[in-house]
């Protein structure tokens, strides 16, 4: 390539990446889409209600369609942005972002029975004159009274053809007589309004109303009345706003700060390609967030979400440290720099595609069998990993390519990787195995010091996704001492409203607030707890958060945390296995897999950092994480195997392989470690519980990597052999 060509696909790349850069930050056109600020947030983020509900009985397809049809209609009130979504077969999760009333929202949605109109209060189903699947609308309204001139406020009825003709019916016998038609809510009377006169049209108006709010309360009262089936909660949720701003304040705080610190690393030991490697990361991180906006309607960004992202920071150097670890290798064996490149980029296809793919794996099992805010790590994961393989194959290659045609073609520009004497990996492997056996000894033992005495009879510190119950965190005014008086009224607060001891009571680091712990409460209970809190203690409305999970929701997501992990390792290993062709590469990583999952759970256990919905996201990126770490390696004793196969060879094989993806392996580890460690130190409570056993694993995940798989491929590897000429 030319120096002309060269500077002007430099030109032409550094303005893309502009230009990408310039639509995250400030989007376009007149509504800046694409821009940051066009990404959809979840509730965590923005604050809100969720709420999951259950059919009680045998229900139909038909009639869960036609509940949550009449749900989206109910929560429209609230928010445009609400969404109502099935979780299996007979549930239904409503999602309601920014609600500014959420306890309110929570005790209307938590109504959803049955509507009668009738003409006697004593005698409903007996003097029934239709019912809530007849009525197609109900919206409130202002108008001039016809006499008086007056304002008054009304519910504008909408009838079906059903509704008609019984309400023609009713209304023609009431009216001479100024009889009333009683509208009820199982068995409460919400509203009994007269008939002036025979209505035989398909709208009607219930006058009367005493404000605004009370038309609004009757017409959203009388659309969730007609659900077809009967429902009840099993899983709420409230989140106040401000928790979520911090969140991503101190998440893009984060991002920024990993990033700096990334570059640094990767321009000053890479040098030019680090440079190219900085420039492609900041092309991928603009670019996921164009991405994101753009399909805002179908990815929600979460707390976890946004750890995603950040973790992909980390994880998309992996890539560019596997090929410039190649171009290095390839100088140093006395290729030239043109040539080192393009063996460099072609000699890391494979590991890179195979790496990758096993972590799509994860992201993809964590899609199908994880719901809420695991749904959206996948999804944001997912996108990370897909953007990273094209930053790094095309971007960062055409930039060194342009780079290399400006007249940056000196060696020192690259650094060249000298030959290293092959480390004994293999010779010390039974040190290896008893550090592992001692980690997976030491779980064991934790586990059941955890049953026995630290967590309650569990052998880890079960939250609510996998116990059930409520748990409440109230941030109080700055002006409030959380002393232990306090605390003592807060618990007889609880035990009498939820009739039960169970109470646990901590503080919120990093905010004056605690969390409180207890047995699943229903929402007469959260009402007078929310009113209790707000007169005795003056916590704004907007500062007591709450969650409810029912006990069959957390048994569901402890068998999702299981399946999920079992099924992730299966497909890996049939995909190493197709791979490789070699069964022994496959059973290899699986148990290394294993192995890392076993480290982790052991940091669960001694932190007692609470395992909830997060654990089932945190432990399938670990094992993606691991087996992209194993695949570079395997990769690279498959290649080695092509020159020396024999039995004699194998240790060396193991070696040297090793040894060569060693650099790699610890630059790789650094970046996504630096990453992770900023989100532990910068982020809330929820991040630094799903940062930290995320850094314990990429640890662990890079020992085993390194230390465990080559040489447990070897082992097995030589009773293969011994097999075969035992046969002979």
């Amino acid at each position: 390539m030319s120096k002309k060509k060269g500077i002007i696909r430099l030109v032409v790349l550094l303005a893309v990446i502009a230009f990408v850069v310039y639509t995250a930050v400030s989007g376009l056109g007149s509504d800046r889409s694409g821009s940051l600020n066009d990404i959809s947030l979840g509730l965590d983020l923005r604050g809100g209600v969720s709420i999951t509900y259950e059919a009680i009985g045998d229900v139909n397809s038909q009639d869960m369609s036609d509940t949550k049809a009449k749900l989206e209609k109910r929560v429209q009130d609230y928010s445009t942005e609400a969404q109502v979504y099935f979780e299996g077969s007979d549930r239904i999760t409503v999602d309601i972002p920014g609600a500014t009333d959420a306890n309110a929202v929570l005790q209307e949605l938590g109504k959803p029975g049955t509507l009668i109109f009738c003409t006697d209060s004593s005698d409903p189903e007996g003097t029934k004159v239709m019912d809530g699947n007849q009525i197609k609308d109900a919206q409130a309204g202002a108008q001039s009274n016809a006499t008086t001139n007056a304002r008054e406020y009304v519910v504008n009825l909408t009838l079906t053809s059903d509704g008609v003709e019984a309400f023609s019916k009713a209304t023609e016998e009431l009216a001479p007589k100024r009889g009333r038609i009683y509208i009820m809510y199982n068995g409460e009377v919400l509203s009994a309004p007269t008939v002036n006169e025979h209505i035989a049209s398909d709208t009607c108006s219930i006058t009367g109303m005493g404000d605004l709010e009370a038309a609004q309360t009757l017409a959203s009262n009388i659309r969730i009345g007609a659900l077809p089936v009967q429902l009840q909660e099993m899983r709420s949720q409230v989140v106040g706003a401000k928790l979520g701003q911090d969140a991503v304040r101190t998440s893009l705080m984060a991002g920024v700060i990993g990033l700096i610190l990334v570059f640094a690393f990767m321009i000053i030991y890479y040098r030019i390609p680090g440079l190219a490697a900085s420039i492609a990361l900041v092309m991928y991180t603009a670019f996921v967030i164009v991405l994101l906006s753009a399909f805002n309607e179908e990815i929600t960004l979460t707390l976890p979400g946004i750890a995603g992202i950040i973790l992909g920071i980390g994880m998309a150097v992996d890539a560019n440290c596997i090929i410039f670890a190649r171009i290095r290798e390839e100088i140093g064996a006395g290729k030239s720099v043109r040539t080192a490149i393009d063996a460099g980029f072609a000699k890391a296809f494979s590991a890179i595609i195979d790496g990758n793919v096993t972590t799509l794996i994860a992201a993809g099992v964590l899609y199908f069998i994880g719901s809420g805010t695991v749904k959206g790590f996948a999804q944001t994961l997912a996108l990370g990993i897909v953007v990273s393989m094209f930053t790094a194959l095309v971007i960062t290659k055409l930039l060194l390519n342009a780079m290399y045609s400006l007249g940056m073609d000196d060696v020192k520009y690259f650094g060249v990787e000298k030959p290293r004497k092959p480390i004994r990996f293999v010779e010390n492997r039974l040190k290896f195995f008893c550090i592992s056996g001692a980690i997976i000894l030491a779980c064991v033992v934790t586990l059941g010091v955890n049953k026995a005495s630290r967590c309650g009879g569990n052998i880890l510190n079960y939250g609510l996704d996998f116990l059930g119950g409520t748990t409440y965190d109230i941030t109080f005014p700055d002006k409030t001492d959380l002393n232990a008086d306090l605390k003592s009224d807060l618990e007889k607060l609880f035990s009498k409203t939820a009739k039960s001891n169970d109470v646990v009571i901590s503080e919120v680091a990093g905010r004056n607030a605690l969390s409180v712990k207890t047995v699943e409460l229903n929402e007469k209970q959260r009402n007078t707890l929310n009113a209790a809190l707000e007169k005795t203690y003056g916590v704004d409305e907007k500062n007591i958060e709450n969650q409810n999970i029912s006990a069959s929701v957390s048994d569901d997501m402890k068998s999702d945390a299981v399946t999920a992990v079992v099924i992730a390792v299966i497909c890996m290993l049939i995909y190493i296995w197709f791979r490789f062709k070699d069964v022994i590469f496959a059973g290899s990583a699986v148990l290394a897999l294993i192995h890392d999952v076993i480290a982790v759970i052991l940091v669960y256990g001694l932190t007692k950092i609470s395992v909830g919905n997060t654990f089932i996201a945190c432990m399938l990126t670990i094992v993606g994480y691991s087996i992209n770490a194993t695949i570079v390696i395997f990769d690279r004793i498959r290649e080695n195997l092509q020159v020396h196969s024999s039995e004699e060879a194998l240790a060396e094989v193991v070696n040297e392989s090793i040894t060569q993806t060693l650099t790699r392996s610890i630059n790789t580890s650094l970046t996504t470690i630096i990453t992770v460690v900023v989100l532990a130190i910068l982020g809330v409570d929820s991040v630094k519980d799903f940062a930290i056993p995320l850094l314990a694993g990429f640890i662990c995940g890079g020992y085993s990597s390194v230390c465990i798989t080559g040489t447990l491929w070897y082992s097995w590897k030589r009773v293969q052999f011994k097999r075969k000429k035992a046969k002979k």
